[in-house]
């Protein structure tokens, strides 16, 4: 008797097995993950081996990937965060979505397409690859860069501005709908229907979503909260197509709701793995879903669609660099990884098409426009370094980073082998005391390999990996790490889940100090304030003091201020207060020190008359 599998098994195979093959390919060529997963896509689809037929119901299915990634990426956005970086975020970003817009509507309009597919066509093309930026940045070492922090935060934005995006999408159905119906009530209807839905998400859920989780969590199961992580975002995309509204849009509220509460990395450890499996489905769906019969009937067509926008982009971000006066050397990895398309385009394009602002012929042509330009862009860096840089991303060398396989015992814990994490391990080694060192950048641990130290490959702000280090039953975390948000992140996670550690942090400034304090990090250190006192006691030196007067001067001014941040930290969220904690401090530093001189001054002057007093 033949027995078959069933059909969910037999596609799962396909899909993994497509996946687990062209991934890893595609990273070997350069090209990154989303282009393997286009080109498996593209593989399995109708146009290529023909192994799955019902491409829509998969790609249904598959858009839940990008609705778990929207909902991730709206835990992100702390409000604290986006207003720390809201001049490049509001000025570049804005600039840049603005700018290519307009001249992308523009010549959609001046081609003679309608000024609904020339706007959604636009906006779609404007964005870029968040994905595919931010992996090339993080490879080349160009996060911290000039060229990187101004495309992390134009990609900021995009992401942000890819939410009214898909809000506007139905309200743009609906006119046409009203239009070719005559009844202008469908369009005030799907207007207020938007509108209320936001209201009522925004309000709604900040009183009712936190008292939820909260009572969840006292579970203590690990699994019903993923299960709540994953039930939360699959309820808020029911509420959204109930509506008539973009999944997305529901799931980037739900995020942007709890960005700032405590829940916040757990729900992000509990949704990124189902994340990262799904959205690589939907951009393998995206790639079935191409319709190469109408870029055959049109294939000059497309080929100026794809060098057009590209070439439009690029001369807009080109002279954005020179306006923000990026390293000529950077200019060119900055244009190229902003021109090309994003992922972001093919929701768009699928929901235009869906409440047919335009039709499924547009919405193919556009889609293959972008994918094939997410193709070319890999492509051209890789032309770039051969041609100005004299090397090739394939031909650098990866170093080789030991991950963390087996369960650590060690009673002390480093996350972070920068400069900080190195002089905390070396005193600890020179005293004999082992300790398990993390640390997440391949380039560091080669370092820390050269010169004998065995430093682990992770990042500490995961769960999973804490376990594995020992953090269970180790009595001492230090959290040296260079990101201080990153810092808080694993903070967060030991005084929620490892109660027994006692944390030792650096802290890059006082809002850092703050915010580890909040937490209740008794022993958190300004990284700079020790070195800068002994260069401030080298200046007194310099300055005619002998060296007792410059110590207890500096030892005097240290004590001051570690006492003065006591007081100020009740202050640390009311501005004003803590400003004029602040000055006064200050002042009573000045009259002290100025006491001080005095009385030292009087005795030196005393001493000197006892002196002269002498008989000889």
């Amino acid at each position: 008797m033949e027995h078959q599998a069933p059909i969910w098994l037999s596609y799962g195979f396909v899909y993994l097995s497509a996946a687990v093959l062209a991934v890893p390919l595609a990273r070997a060529l350069g090209l990154g993950a989303i282009i393997g997963y286009l080109g498996a896509g593209i593989a399995m689809g109708p146009w290529g081996l023909g192994l799955v037929s019902n491409v829509d119901d998969i790609l249904h299915f598959a858009e839940f990937g990008v609705v778990l990634m929207l909902f991730v990426i709206g835990l992100e956005l702390q409000p604290q965060r986006l207003w720390e970086m809201r001049r490049p975020i509001l000025g570049w970003g804005m600039a840049q979505m603005l700018v290519c817009t307009g001249i992308l509507f523009a010549a959609g309009w001046a081609l003679g397409f309608s000024w609904r597919t020339s706007l959604i066509a636009a906006l779609g093309l404007a964005l870029s690859s968040t994905a595919i930026s931010l992996q090339v940045l993080g490879e080349r070492n160009l996060m911290r860069t000039p060229s990187g922090q101004a495309s992390f935060s134009i990609l900021l934005f995009q992401d942000v501005a890819a939410i009214p995006i898909l809000a506007l999408i139905p309200i743009l159905g609906a006119a046409k709908a009203a239009e070719a119906a005559q009844g202008e009530h469908l369009l005030w209807l799907q207007i207020a229907k938007t509108v209320g839905t936001l209201a009522l998400v925004g309000l709604g859920g900040r009183w009712l979503l936190r008292p939820l989780l909260r009572w969840i969590a006292r579970s203590r199961t690990t699994e019903i909260f993923t299960a709540a992580s994953l039930l939360l975002v699959i309820g808020m995309a029911m509420l959204m197509v109930q509506l008539g509204l973009s999944m997305a849009l529901g799931a980037f509220l739900a995020g942007v709701l709890l960005a700032d509460s405590e829940y916040r990395s757990e729900l992000e450890t509990n949704i990124e793995p189902f994340k990262g499996l799904l959205l690589g489905l939907f951009f393998m769906a995206v790639g079935m879903s191409i319709d190469f019969g109408v870029l055959l009937l049109a294939p000059w067509t497309m080929a100026a669609l794809v060098l057009g926008f590209l070439a439009l982009k690029a001369a807009v971000l080109w002279l954005l660099a020179r306006r923000m006066q990026l390293p000529w050397r950077e200019r060119p990895v900055f244009t190229l990884l902003l021109a090309q398309g994003g992922e972001f385009a093919f929701v768009v394009f699928q929901n235009a098409a869906q409440y047919q602002v335009f039709e499924r012929s547009v919405s193919s042509m556009l889609v293959a426009a972008v994918a094939l330009s997410m193709l070319l862009g890999p492509l051209l860096l890789v032309l770039l370094d051969k041609l100005l840089l004299g090397r090739s991303v394939c031909e650098i060398e990866e170093p080789q980073a030991e991950e963390i396989a087996e369960p650590q015992d060690a009673q002390i814990i480093i996350a972070g082998f920068g400069r900080y994490g190195q002089i905390v391990a070396r005193v600890l080694l020179a005293q004999g005391i082992p300790s398990t060192i993390l640390d997440h950048s391949v380039e560091m641990l080669e370092v820390a390999h050269t010169f004998g130290y065995r430093v682990f490959f992770g990042d500490a702000t995961r769960m999973d990996l804490l376990r594995i280090a020992g953090a269970e039953k180790a009595k001492i975390l230090v959290i040296a790490v260079d990101s201080a948000e990153q810092s808080i992140k694993i903070a967060t996670l030991a005084r929620k889940h490892f109660p027994q550690l006692q944390i030792v942090a650096r802290a890059r400034d006082m809002n850092h100090w703050y915010q580890l304090r909040d937490l209740g990090v008794q022993h958190a250190e300004r990284e700079v304030f020790e070195s800068s006192l002994l260069s401030a006691r080298s200046v007194l030196e310099l300055a005619g003091q002998s060296l007792e007067q410059a110590e207890r001067m500096t030892e005097r001014f240290r004590a001051h201020n570690l006492e003065l941040a006591e007081r100020m930290y009740p202050h640390h969220k009311d501005r004003a207060q803590l400003i004029a904690v602040a000055k006064q401090g200050r002042e009573q530093l000045v009259e002290q020190m100025a006491r001080e001189r005095q009385e030292a001054e009087e005795a030196e002057a005393a001493e000197k008359s006892q002196q002269a007093a002498k008989p000889d």
